[in-house]
This record gives structure tokens, C-alpha cells and sequence, in this order.
């Protein structure tokens, strides 16, 4: 099983809509508070539909209570700021992925934390900004699943 991890995510419908991926794909969802919602919040329920009962959600109050808690076997970090690109990492199943709030992305106290071979970009043209988070995810999730031949899909 792989793992997401939203740090500080802010916008609802972005993190409903990962809710939904993960119930489909299997991944573990971790997000990382303080959050920009609640968890009640009415467009993170529609964006997710009824996935959230189908989803594995765990929350942490923050990203060291989530190292200590989860100890990930590999931690890779999306970011622009990454110089790698994510196609050429063959990822093994237990790997985490980190991905920082909307308008912001990781902090650099947290890119530090991490192996700089471990930061990870999308491609991008090179006037763009940034991708949307939920789409991110979907595009590394389903390399990483696709990598390990689709693991639990049935």
C-alpha cells in the first residue's frame, strides 16, 4: 500500500476529491493539521461523495507527530522546487508522498527534512506555476500504482 500525506491541506474540494481517489485506489490518506477546513465541512463531503466511509483517513497534528507515528519507509516530497522528475523513480509499495497546501506548497523546513533525491516535480511548461493538488495526486498515485502492476485492483 502506498501513502498520501496532505500537508496543511486548505481547499475542501481538492481534499474530497483525494478522499474519493484513495478509497478507489487503496492508498492510505494522511493529512497533516492544522487543516483549512473541517472535516464536516459540506463541499469536502460532496467533493468525496460517500467515499469517506470506504477511505483510510488518518489525521496527525503535525508533520513530526506523523514521522513518529507512521515512521514512512520512503518519503518523497512533491514540490516545484524538486529537480527530479517523478517518471524516472520506480517506486515500491509502503512509499509515502508528501504534498503541500494549495497556495503555498511544502515549507522549506520541510523539504529539509528530506533527501533532496526524494523531491520530486511534475513537468511543467516553463512559464506555469503549479498543477492542482488533487490532480497531482492523481497523476503520481496512478505512475506509483501502475509501477506495481495495480496492486489490489480487482
Amino acid at each position: 500500500m502506498f501513502h498520501i500525506v496532505l500537508f496543511e491541506p486548505e481547499i475542501p474540494p481538492n481534499t474530497g476529491n483525494i478522499i474519493r481517489l484513495c478509497s478507489n485506489n487503496g492508498f492510505q490518506l494522511h493529512l497533516i493539521e492544522p487543516l483549512g477546513f473541517d472535516l464536516s465541512d459540506k463541499q469536502l463531503r460532496r467533493a468525496g461523495l460517500d467515499y469517506h466511509e470506504t477511505a483510510s483517513i488518518k489525521t496527525h497534528k503535525n508533520f513530526h507527530q506523523y514521522l513518529a507515528s507512521e515512521t514512512p519507509n520512503r518519503l518523497f516530497a512533491i514540490s516545484t522546487k524538486g529537480q527530479k522528475n517523478y517518471c524516472d523513480i520506480s517506486f515500491q509499495s509502503g512509499d509515502s508522498f508528501i504534498f503541500g497546501p494549495e497556495t503555498r506548497g511544502l515549507p522549506d523546513e520541510i523539504l529539509s527534512t528530506i533527501d533532496c533525491a526524494n523531491i520530486l516535480r511534475l513537468p511543467m511548461k516553463p512559464d506555469s506555476r503549479s498543477l492542482n493538488l488533487s490532480n497531482t495526486v492523481a497523476i503520481l498515485s496512478y505512475e506509483a500504482w501502475r509501477q506495481n502492476g495495480f496492486e489490489g485492483n480487482h
